[in-house]
């Protein structure tokens, strides 16, 4: 597996990859409403625009094509800057480890810019490499959408805590 920045020369085989990945975790995505479709892609023109030039995002790639993303960007928090993952996302039939491998490569990334602080959802596809990273956390990564897209958004709903 190669792990490397995209480009536009990328960006169709992304969106391909986007949607496939989509359509294997809810089969009936094709059925949501439009607002919910949009607010699950990644992949936007303007998203792919943005993340090709973050210094953090990566595609990875086997002979077969593209089999997965990672989209992050540097965040500046005041008193330092940290690195934002929003998504590492990777093809159903990827091969095992390609998660992990797009972590790696933005960990890499952040520290090569003197970064030593990344905030990432831990995915089941992540929680290994995480863990062996030495990632700690302080509670649950919660996303909070607000209007409508409250009612389809993807994820659990956070219970009542006790």
């Amino acid at each position: 597996m190669r792990y490397r920045t995209f480009g536009e020369p990328d960006y169709a085989a992304l969106q391909t990859l986007d949607d496939v990945i989509q359509r294997h975790a809810d089969p009936a995505f094709g059925m949501l409403p439009d607002r919910e479709q949009v607010g699950r892609i990644s992949t936007s023109l303007p998203a792919l625009k943005f993340y090709e030039r973050s210094e953090h995002s990566f595609v990875a790639e086997d002979d077969s094509g593209l089999r997965g993303f990672t989209f992050a960007q540097h965040v500046w928090q005041g008193d330092r800057p940290i690195v934002l993952i929003r998504s590492v996302s990777v093809a159903p039939d990827a091969p095992a480890g390609t998660a992990e491998g797009l972590f790696q490569a933005v960990i890499k990334s952040a520290y090569d810019s003197a970064v030593y602080e990344l905030h990432f959802p831990v995915t089941p596809g992540l929680h290994g490499k995480a863990r062996e990273e030495g990632t700690v956390s302080p509670g649950p990564y919660g996303i909070c959408h607000l209007g409508s897209r409250t009612e389809t958004a993807p994820g659990p709903r956070l219970g009542a805590v006790h």
